[in-house]
């Protein structure tokens, strides 16, 4: 790559959200630049659960990873640190996959579509000045490109530069992820709940399961490290004391991200489309920030090859997209960050499951206010 370069479309962010927004602007025909700081394949901090509610989206693109038999998930478990339990299906349902696999697979289908992948290289900044993109890359390169978006995960120090409201309070939460292997069935979601926090457990692929939690940063500190952490706080459930005697953990080290905020954020930033978790994180707890990614990058994609085409101005692109964003997920986000609430603390999350085991068309109803409606892929935007 030259030290200067420029294309119609930049991506910044090699996860779901951005590999899916490279895909479907590919196969509309666009000149896309996806920039990924890391080299495929590599485990990212995930729960690893997508709702079927994007599935005919998958289904009508090609991009549905058959091959790889994910597991099909119907029902959930909850459980407190005092051994209290609720179980409900899940009406919607969803898949397991690792982003291990999944993200490795589409980012082939992407090169094989003429994405410019550019792995290994960080987008250390951007700027937007007469009417396109001037992005700095690592290593003195730039690229310039009409139209950017955003989908660089959780947290980046883009966010920093870029001042975004959410980064001016340190946030409590540390996430961590194993992959493991021990029976359990393969079409339940369980989500454990340990003093200040809780803990997914679900079927990937090829009879593995996903482990990832969500902690406090303080109560972390206060054990001295993870493994003590996880010996003397997660532990008190005796679902997941059961875990740690009988799995046999795949990784030599979990995978960690700290400073994870579910403060509300903005869809857009400095003409930027955000997508993923970058416009909005949903809690761990309602298990459906992948499906998310996915259908804000639909939406991304969709609005920015009109905008590329002549069919919208960036003032209306930049206008609907968020309009659009907003209808679709911030009920959701805010259904998630209020039940959030009721859970992590070990008396009331006891309580919480007592009352809700008690009321299942109650509990059946909360679920649905952190799913979407099913994606219709022929729909207009």
């Amino acid at each position: 790559m030259s030290n200067r370069s420029e294309t119609e479309i930049g991506i910044i962010g090699g996860g779901l959200a951005g590999l899916f927004s490279a895909i479907v602007l590919a196969k509309k025909g666009h000149q896309v630049a996806l920039f990924e700081k890391k080299e495929y394949p590599f485990h990212r901090v995930c729960g690893e659960y997508i709702s079927t509610e994007v599935s005919p989206l998958l289904e009508h693109l090609g991009l549905f990873p058959h091959q790889f038999k994910p597991s099909q998930i119907s029902r959930v478990m909850i459980s407190s640190s005092l051994g209290s339990t609720l179980k409900s299906p899940l009406a919607m349902g969803g898949f397991g996959i690792s982003r291990y696999s999944l993200d490795r697979y589409w980012a082939k289908i992407a090169q094989e579509l003429g994405v410019q992948l550019f792995t290994g290289i960080s987008v250390e900044n951007y700027q937007f000045e007469n009417d396109s993109f001037q992005l700095q890359l690592s290593g003195g390169k730039s690229f310039s490109v009409r139209t950017l978006i955003a989908a660089y995960g959780k947290r980046s120090k883009l966010d920093l530069l870029k001042n975004r409201s959410f980064t001016t309070k340190r946030s409590p939460y540390v996430g961590v992820k194993y992959h493991i292997r021990m029976p359990f069935p393969a079409d339940m979601i369980a989500l454990h709940n340990f003093p200040g926090g809780y803990c997914g457990l679900s079927a990937i692929e090829d009879g593995k399961l996903n482990l990832c939690y969500l902690a406090g940063r303080e109560g972390l500190r206060a054990a001295g490290n993870i493994e003590q952490f996880e010996r003397q706080v997660l532990q008190q459930n005796p679902y997941l004391k059961e875990v740690w005697e009988k799995a046999e953990f795949l990784f030599e080290k979990p995978e960690v991200i700290n400073e994870i905020s579910f403060a509300p954020r903005s869809p857009l930033e400095d003409h930027a489309l955000m997508v993923g978790d970058t416009a909005g994180l949903i809690t761990p707890l309602c298990g459906n920030g992948m499906a998310m990614a996915i259908h804000s990058a639909w939406l991304a994609a969709n609005l920015s090859s009109k905008h590329l085409k002549g069919e919208l101005s960036r003032e209306a692109l930049e206008e609907q997209y968020a309009q659009e964003w907003g209808k679709r997920f911030s009920t959701r986000l805010m259904a998630g960050r209020n039940l959030q609430k009721l859970f992590g603390e070990r008396f009331t999350t006891d309580l919480a499951i007592r009352f809700f085991g008690a009321v299942p068309a109650l509990t059946r109803k909360l679920i649905s206010l952190t799913h979407g409606k099913t994606l219709d892929p022929c729909a207009s935007i």
